[in-house]
């Protein structure tokens, strides 16, 4: 069995890795030879923490797996992570455990990946205002993954507590890109490209607030009940996903879906615009969001990227199992 400790995984992995691995797993679950099983995800009773796993198999990629952990609210208070998780991949012909993978860091390159790929397959060419709503630990790896897909000029940016958002302000100045904190009136105004990154169970930009052609990113929404975003924003743009029995569960579409604002059958995978068998975006004018819920088959092939890496530069540890 192969281990990647996770800190290597720094080392090994770069968001152009994640991008491509997470890139061609979505096409492979629009061409229906890769699934995602049910997601599992439960309050333990201790510690606060929050729990579960995500797990699938590529048959395309032969990439069979899970991904366990979860949120624990004190570990800031330990000097630790509060996002938690370790990868399992298996041996598709035999069930033998392959390898474990640290997977705190790549969770937050796959979930930067994903917005990402959203952008370079749904925001206009012209692009060159980008919208940064939440400035938490994930908003870094989403801004820095963004900014690799267009020409940005500018970077605006909220958050409910406006302290947080020197850590964005720190990137677009690595980045060379100016950088202002703006209301939501303005940020919707002015940029072309919104990503929103948070917890919120309430949301915060509203369909006033957008404008035509404008591309939105909503990363944040991963649970039943939390939103981002009014409903009547997917019932104004085309919405695109990564997984559509996701989205409609625990997603962002799943207040536009309850409230009969939008149709199921309406949301398109990402994935068929990567395959060519979707248009993506059909005129400058119109709005797009992508809906991203997280899905466990990009853990898995964030992983098995880390993995051959990991072999081929002599640094992945092998037991007896």
């Amino acid at each position: 069995m192969i281990i990647v400790p996770e800190t290597e995984i720094a080392g090994l992995v770069t968001p152009a890795d994640c991008f491509r691995a997470v890139e061609g797993v979505f096409a492979s679950m629009a061409d229906k030879s890769a699934y995602n099983f049910p997601v599992v995800r439960e309050a333990i009773g201790h510690a606060d923490a929050l729990y579960g796993f995500k797990s699938g198999f590529d048959r395309k990629g032969l990439a069979l797996g899970l991904k366990a952990g979860g949120f624990w609210p004190n570990n800031v208070h330990k000097g630790l992570t509060n996002h938690q998780s370790t990868v399992f991949l298996f041996d598709p012909d035999t069930g033998k455990c392959r390898a474990v993978v640290g997977g705190n860091l790549l969770t937050a390159l796959r979930t930067a990946a994903a917005s990402a790929i959203s952008i370079k397959y749904l925001a206009r060419k012209d692009a060159k205002v980008l919208g940064m709503i939440g400035a938490g630990h994930q908003a870094t790896f989403q801004l820095r993954a963004a900014l690799a897909q267009r020409p940005f000029e500018r970077i605006v940016g909220w958050n409910l507590h406006p302290d947080m958002l020197s850590r964005l302000e720190e990137v677009a100045k690595e980045e060379g890109l100016p950088f202002e904190a703006v209301d939501l009136d303005r940020l919707g105004a002015e940029a072309d490209v919104i990503i929103s990154i948070t917890s919120s169970f309430a949301p915060m930009l509203k369909a006033s607030q957008v404008r035509a052609g404008t591309h939105l990113a909503c990363m944040g929404t991963d649970t039943k009940g939390k939103q981002e975003v009014e409903a009547e924003i997917l019932a104004a743009a085309a919405v695109f996903t990564d997984e559509v029995a996701q989205a409609v569960t625990i997603g962002e579409s799943q207040h536009a879906i309850e409230r009969g604002l939008i149709r199921e059958e309406a949301i398109v995978e990402i994935g068929a615009v990567i395959n060519g068998t979707h248009p993506g975006r059909t005129s400058a004018d119109q709005i797009t969001l992508f809906d991203g819920t997280g899905v466990g088959l990009q853990d898995l092939a964030v992983a098995s990227a880390a993995v051959e890496l990991a072999l081929a530069k002599g640094v992945a540890i092998e037991v007896d199992f």
